[in-house]
This record gives C-alpha cells, structure tokens and sequence, in this order.
C-alpha cells in the first residue's frame, strides 16, 4: 500500500506543514512529524480530524459551481482563522532560504552544489549556463532556494564572526563509507553555534562500502537522531556524483524552511550582507550580497563598512542584470568605491553627502584604538557580578589529552559561571577556532590549547578579531586558571592612592608635542605614568594620566614637595595656570 509523508498531506489541503502539525499537536497526535510516512487511509483520517478539529464536519451542504469551496479548503480557513495570537505569520511574505553547505573536505560538498547547479538551475534557459558569484538559486516545484556557492565552516563563520547571519539552513554531509569525521564534527559544532536548522545529507550511497546506518548511529551518539528512529534530525541519503536523493533533499529544505517560516518584506527595512567581493579589471570593485529583508534597486546609494557608491548595476546568478534585489536573492553590486569585505552589512543612504558622512566618521573612528570586544583574562571575565557564560574552544595534541581535558572541564562547578564547551578537536589552533570564537553573539569566548601550537593564520585572525587564546602543557593549569578567576568574581580591586599635588603655574604650547604644564609640586609628590585629576575652581575638569615628567629637560620618574617640573597630560591640552593637578597611584589588589 502506498504510504505519504505528512508534509504532502498538508500540501494536499493548502496549508503549510507547520500549520498542519499544530492541528495534530492540538489532538494529541504530536509524536507525528513532517517527514513521518503514514498509509493511505491513515492519511483520510488526519484529513477528517482536520474537518472534526474546526468544526465544519456538519457544516450545510454548498451547491457545487465552479466557484465553491471544497470542504478541505474551508478548513483550512478556519485552521488560519483559528490561530492564536502567537502563531500568526511574522511579517512580511515566505521567500527563498538561504543555505549553506558543510562538512569534511572530501565527503562531497563542491559535488553536490555542482550537480544541484548544473540539474536545477535555470532548467528553461539555454543551456542553463550560470556565472560564479558567490550563491546562486534553483527552482524546485515551483519554489527557489538560494545556495552560498561556498562550502565549508570557515567561510559559513568568517562572515558569523563581522555580526553577518546570512544563512538560515544548513547541509551537513557525511560520507556511508567513511562515516564522521573530525571535520565533520567541527561543523557541527559551527552550526550549533549558529543556531541554525541542519539537514544531514548521507552522501555516496552509491560505493559498494556505503553505510549510512552507521552514519545514523554515529550522530545519534552525538544526540542528533534521525527522523526515521524517532528523533528530530532530518536525514537524507543521497549520491550527490550520480544526482540520487537530491530531490527529497531539496524537498526537505523547503520543509525546513516551512517548519522555521522563513520570510521577509520586500517594503521593510533592508538588511542585506555581502558574502563575496573582488576587483574586476573592466567593472571595478564588485560585491556579491544576499538580500533578508527590503529590496535593493539600481541608482540606490548604498554603504558597505568604509566604501559607498550608487548601485550602477545588479546583476544575478544567471548574468542577467536586473532592477532590483528582493529577500532571499543573490546579486553582484556594481558601483562601489572600494571592495569592501565580506560580511560587511549593505545599508540605503539618503544620498551621497550622507554616505560620505558615514563612511568618513567610521574611518575616523578606526583610527582610535579601540576597546577590546573580548576580555583578554579570565580575571578580567570574572571580574563583573553578573552571571557570566564562558565558552570555550578547546583543542588538545592527541585525542587521549583531549578527553582527559573534556572530562576535567565537566567538573568545574563555580557560582554564577556557566562554562560551555563550543568545540573540541585535536590538531593546532587554526584560523577556524579563531572565527568561531569571534562569532559568539552571547558569552564570553576563549580559545584553549594543550601542546599545541596557533598556526600563523590564526595569529593575524587572532589580531584581527580580539580572540583570547591561552596555551598550558596540561590541563590542571586551565582548571586552576579558572576555578581561580571564578572565585575572584570580584575581580581584583584597584585602589587609587593620592601620592601628591601639583600646581600650574604656566603653559607652554610645543609643536609636535602639545601643552606642557609648568608646575610646582605643592605636597607629596608627582609620579610619572601616574594617574592625575584636573581640579579647576574646586571641580574635576578631566581625569587621565600623566604622559611625560620632566625636570627642564631631562626625563625624570618622580618629582618632591617644593619642585618645579613640566607636565604633560595625556590626551588633554585645555590645561589653564592656577589648575590643581592631584596625582594617585593605582595598586591592584588580588585576593588571597
């Protein structure tokens, strides 16, 4: 007997599979899934509970014309109808979702978006011929998905790490015959960060050593399991070399993307990020972006981090140019200044004056050092009251450090700390361990390694984003490390000590140097790097520190009651004669 999924039974009805499974969940029947199979006639019956559920079983007979509605389809009215507050759509319309493709480096990721491309794409258009630009999309039954033309974590998080979330599901393949593999595993772990919907493609069933129930049971170890055993994790095998299985897993992709409601709002506001960009030697700079939300339109004036234009041009996967750009599409912008980077947030300015404001104020702003975005210590993580989350990535030389050092971490228990273990692999420290780090939205990240070393493109990621990265030979190091700072959750105290007094008595403007103060030390004494106060008619005009101290022209390090010396304060020239300058000294003061 011919079985149907779910997710076709409400197709049948016209209503969406996250609608239809509410109806299910409301009577009790909530063990049933989208992708779950039932027979012929146990599908009649989800159809007449469905009538039951809103009431029109016994509804009056309708003449039947050309223009009634079915009995299906007034139920499925009502199931609309009846929807409580929290359940009406989010605004704007469904559009294409965008999905990424990861997984170990040799398990099939550039195969199967090659054959996705090159079966699915523009099927209609001569020859269906595509251009690289970074994503492109595919119809299938009557619906388009948007793929990033990218495999791989580094770059699904790289644009993570610039604040970007531009995909919404993610397809993981496995190989049957090789089975998880560390990089599988590291994807996964990049997922889960992103918080992101996984489908799990089981790929080359087609080799005589295939076993995807292996596959199965491996990731249901890891608490991923499938649908088909009773879990919650979508699983799809496939040959991505031979095209099988590629359709029910573009089918469960429009699932996903039902089950998750993925819209946007073609009037809203535009969000929209770049996710790849070069420059073209005839065209110039050249960005690929994928809009969320808003459209994008030829003669816009646009941002893009410290680079502007007017968009000169759209043009899609196909080559084709285009007017505009509306949620869940692809399309290379042509008529930047500059290339900008990828991940960087594409933003409508009113005109060109205001794009040249911003633009200006944020290279401006990128002059100033700014504020670290990560504590560099664990003292300094601990040192705020609140409960803090410590999420860490962790990578050992061997798999028997590993999980002594997994197993150790399990038991650290510290009032008001949270530790959460984003990844654990073996091997260095890579760029990859860095961009995950730099990705987490919420907790505070810090990369571990034990007899390992950072390999050098983490080091510049490592200046580039502001990770914390701390290596110790063993394990009871970080445990101390942590367990130490968490009972410090005071952190360390710093006492401010007034040292001495100091009065202006004259200034004098020096080129390339500033304001120096002419001063007399009134009591105490004035210390060089120390921290000072301007007092100006009895209140603190400016606090900050000492930047030079000098005895004519000699550099000294400190200066007596009854001395005369030149002081400079950092980053403060507006010092006037008959200022109070009160200097103190910092000492950090650590906890037993």
């Amino acid at each position: 007997m011919a079985r149907k999924r779910v997710y076709e039974i409400a197709r049948e009805l016209g209503i969406t599979s996250r609608e239809l499974l509410k109806v299910l969940e409301d009577l009790g029947m909530e063990g049933l899934r989208a992708v779950s199979t039932v027979s012929e006639e146990e599908a009649e019956v989800i159809k007449e509970l469905l009538l039951e559920h809103t009431g029109k079983k016994e509804k009056e007979a309708v003449p039947e014309t050309p223009t009634a509605k079915t009995e299906e389809a007034v139920a499925v009215e009502e199931v609309q109808a009846e929807k409580p507050e929290e359940e009406k759509p989010k605004p704007g319309v469904p559009r294409p979702p965008v999905v990424a493709v990861l997984g170990h480096i040799d398990h099939g990721k550039t195969t199967l978006l090659d054959t996705i491309r090159k079966t699915k794409v523009a099927e209609k258009e001569a020859g269906g011929i595509t251009q690289s630009i970074g994503a492109y999309q595919v119809e299938y039954n009557g619906r388009v998905i948007t793929f990033i033309d990218t495999p791989g974590h580094r770059a699904f998080t790289a644009m993570r790490a610039r604040g970007a979330q531009v995909t919404d599901i993610a397809i993981l393949v496995v190989a049957a015959d090789d089975g998880v593999m560390a990089q599988t595993v590291e994807a996964i772990d990049h997922i889960k960060a992103a918080g992101v919907p996984m489908i799990v493609a089981i790929n080359k069933i087609d080799k005589p050593n295939a076993n995807p129930d292996k596959v199965r049971q491996q990731l249901a170890d890891m608490g991923f399991v499938p649908e088909e055993w009773g879990g919650d994790t979508i699983m799809v095998p496939i040959s991505a070399l031979k095209g099988e299985g590629v359709d029910e897993l573009l089918e469960m992709i429009l699932l996903v993307a039902d089950l998750h409601d993925i819209r946007g709002d073609p009037k809203g506001d535009l969000e929209a990020w770049v996710i790849e960009s070069h420059l073209d030697p005839t065209r110039g700079p050249v960005a690929t972006a994928i809009v969320k939300n808003g459209t994008l339109k030829v003669r816009d004036v646009i941002v893009v981090g410290t680079t502007w234009g007017r968009i000169r041009a759209l043009v899609d996967h196909q080559g084709k140019q285009i007017k505009e750009v509306t949620p869940g599409m692809p399309a290379q912008i042509l008529g930047l200044s500059d290339v900008p980077q990828p991940g960087e947030r594409v933003e409508r300015a009113k005109n060109p004056r205001e794009a040249e404001k911003i633009v200006s104020a944020r290279l401006e702003a990128h002059k100033k050092p700014s504020e670290p975005r990560f504590p560099r210590t664990f003292e300094e993580l601990f040192a705020q009251k609140e409960r803090k989350k410590l999420k860490l990535v962790l990578k050992a030389a061997t798999v028997g450090a590993l999980e002594a050092a997994k197993l150790e971490l399990g038991t650290i228990e510290i009032e008001n700390v949270d530790v959460e273990l984003l990844h654990a692999g073996v091997g260095p420290i890579t760029e990859s361990d860095i961009l995950l780090a730099a990705s987490v939205e919420e907790g505070e990240p810090f990369v571990v390694g034990f007899g390992v070393r950072v390999d050098p493109k983490a080091k510049k990621a490592i200046e580039q984003y502001g990770v914390p990265v701390r290596t110790y030979e063993i394990i009871y190091d970080l445990i101390q490390d942590i367990e130490r700072a968490g009972k410090r959750l005071l952190g360390p105290q710093y006492v401010e000590t007034k040292v001495g007094e100091a009065e202006v008595l004259r200034t004098f403007k020096i080129s390339g140097v500033g304001v120096v103060a002419g001063c007399r030390v009134r009591e105490g004494k004035v210390i060089r790097n120390g921290k000072v106060k301007v007092i100006r008619d009895g209140q603190a005009v400016f606090t900050g520190e000492i930047a030079s101290l000098k005895h004519f022209a000699q550099d000294v390090q400190e200066m007596k009651e009854g001395q005369e010396c030149g002081i400079r304060i950092k980053d403060f020239d507006k010092i006037k004669p008959g200022d109070i300058l009160e200097v103190y000294e910092v000492k950090v003061i650590q906890p037993a």
